[in-house]
């Protein structure tokens, strides 16, 4: 007889229990997901509804969880909070090693963009193999690469960092338009600024409330000057 699991099956998040199943949910339907596009997301799920399952939560009061629990900066401050703007998005994150950065390829390949902008780091305490893997699987994620410079340098100099980082992107394509920004509002300021029709920035940040602060600064500029365009 098989044990008590919660598993992703023909596109449902389902618990089992030998022969036993009962599907929860369409992963597509679960926000933290963003439509299915997600995929480590709904591994990450797993264990929480198989906890809150075993706990005595009935299966309607989890399904309900699950479709109202909506990303955000407020709820998921760094983890994938998506920001619409009026002709681009600008989706944070706090992806800051290999597999965290493979994580959010899986999305990023997922979603549609004109263009795709990276904002990435280098972080001192890795080995230095992370950090030119790093640049390599930026280079296999975006048109862009923006390389800015950790506050925290953890024990390597920038130009240290930058420079690995631009080996690994160059490994993976000599080609790649590469732009060194070290500080990260600067970055950030310049991808927005220069942001084309249907494109999509990706920031991962090291300081997240500072990055939040600044992108939603932005947000609400857009948001001031959409309002003024209407009201006259």
């Amino acid at each position: 007889v098989g044990g008590l699991a919660a598993i992703y099956e023909n596109g449902y998040i389902t618990i089992c229990r030998g022969e036993w199943k009962i599907r929860i949910v369409k992963a597509v339907n679960v926000p933290l997901t963003f439509g299915g596009k997600a995929t480590f997301m709904i591994k990450n799920i797993l264990p929480a509804v198989l906890t809150a399952h075993i706990r005595g939560f009935s299966i309607e009061d989890i399904k309900v969880s699950l479709e109202t629990f909506i990303p955000s900066p407020a709820q998921t401050p760094g983890r994938l909070n998506l920001f619409n703007f009026a002709e681009f998005q600008v989706l944070l994150d706090y992806a800051h090693n290999p597999a965290g950065l493979r994580a959010l390829q899986d999305m990023i390949g997922n979603m549609e963009a004109t263009e795709k902008i990276g904002i990435i780091a280098g972080v001192g305490d890795r080995r230095d193999e992370d950090t030119r893997q790093l640049g390599c699987i930026a280079a296999e994620m975006f048109d862009e690469i923006i390389i800015r410079q950790d506050k925290n340098l953890r024990g390597k100099s920038d130009k240290v960092l930058i420079k690995m980082m631009e080996e690994g992107i160059l490994s993976a394509n000599l080609n790649k338009k590469i732009n060194i920004i070290p500080s990260e509002k600067e970055a950030i300021t310049h991808a927005i600024k220069n942001a084309k029709k249907g494109s999509l920035i990706v920031i991962c940040s090291d300081v997240i409330p500072e990055a939040l602060d600044l992108v939603m600064k932005f947000k609400e500029e857009e948001a001031n000057r959409l309002y003024e365009r209407n009201s006259n």
